[in-house]
């Protein structure tokens, strides 16, 4: 949960705003406006949904704020509009996936062809501590198995506090209805990541493991090196690549992938240690044969558990790049 403090309908900012002054109305969202832009991640699993559904939301608030009645903060007032703002998002576009959703693993490495008919998962850059666990990239993903009216429900009331009555009014439902929105997102969330309420347990591992696993599979890469990139790996490893479908899981087919494509056939590696989802990431830079540079090819999120890599999920695409304010290229080494 986020530290802003909550904004109490007193502000004097808040009459200042009703009456129509524009600058007080920023006063009063600007502090809450990262917050916010979480929730929408969380609501539609890609930051350009969420900065489409937090600028609507923002307008929807100015327009309407002359009408806000002080009923509750500010900050659940506009928690309620980007929410409904989301739900219109997800009405019209349907839910992301990642390649693991759309079918098995694959058994062999094959041609890797990217698919542009899916709607896919994207990751989120630097997410504050305290929101770690509620972007941590299996619980957004999970939430996109949930119909919009349960995801928001789920968000709503275990993320973000509100009472069930708070959640009904919201979304112009009963407060059964929420109730029962909420037992059923919780089975599919508990079926998808574990625990009671579907929140991941972030991984308990030291931050100096951390950064000696980050290091080991940055380096391993680089030097083609498949026994220390294979040391790093559980054995139930999955490694997954957005926007191609093909996935793999367990370390023999991971390592399969591994020493016939990135390390054999691509090029020459380079990354840059950054974080995604409150989770190490490393972002891939390829330079082929000829080129004088490396260029920006993926954002690597690494899932840890017991001090190994369970996960990898590569988001491929320079756009990607754009986000986590990352260069395109980096000069060609020696």
């Amino acid at each position: 949960m986020s530290e802003v403090p909550v904004l109490e309908p007193g502000d004097p900012d808040v009459a200042r705003a009703r009456s129509g002054d524009h600058e007080a109305f920023t006063r009063l969202v600007e502090p809450l406006r990262r917050e916010v832009h979480a929730h929408c991640y969380r609501m539609l699993g890609s930051v350009h949904d969420a900065d489409d559904a937090l600028q609507e939301a923002l307008l929807r608030a100015w327009r309407g704020f002359g009408r806000f009645e002080g009923r509750s903060s500010v900050r659940n007032w506009l928690y309620a509009i980007s929410t409904n703002a989301c739900l219109d998002v997800v009405e019209r576009r349907g839910r992301r996936a990642l390649p693991v959703d759309l079918g098995p693993a694959s058994t062999e490495v094959g041609e890797h062809v990217p698919r542009t008919d899916v709607a896919w998962l994207g990751p989120y850059p630097d997410a504050r501590y305290e929101q770690r666990e509620a972007v941590e990239l299996a619980f957004v993903a999970a939430l996109q198995h949930l119909p919009g009216n349960q995801r928001a429900a789920l968000l709503l009331f275990e993320v973000l506090g509100f009472t069930a009555a708070e959640i009904a009014d919201v979304m112009k439902t009963t407060v059964t209805s929420v109730n029962s929105a909420l037992a059923r997102a919780r089975r599919v969330l508990t079926a998808k990541v574990g625990g009671p309420a579907g929140l991941p347990a972030l991984s308990k591992v030291q931050d100096a493991r951390v950064r000696e696993v980050v290091a080991g599979y940055t380096a391993a890469l680089e030097r083609g090196d498949a026994d220390a990139f294979v040391a790093l790996l559980t054995e139930d490893v999955t490694w997954s690549m957005p926007p191609m479908p093909h996935w793999y899981r367990g370390r023999e087919s991971v390592m399969d992938f591994v020493s016939r494509v990135p390390m054999t056939t691509c090029g020459a590696w380079r990354h840059v240690v950054t974080s995604a989802n409150g989770q190490p990431a490393v972002a891939c830079y390829l330079r082929r044969e000829g080129e004088d540079r490396h260029d920006a090819w993926s954002i690597t999120v690494l899932t840890l558990r017991d001090g190994l890599i369970a996960e990898l999920t590569s988001f491929i695409g320079d756009d990607h790049f754009k986000l986590f304010a990352l260069p395109l290229s980096l000069p060609a080494t020696s």
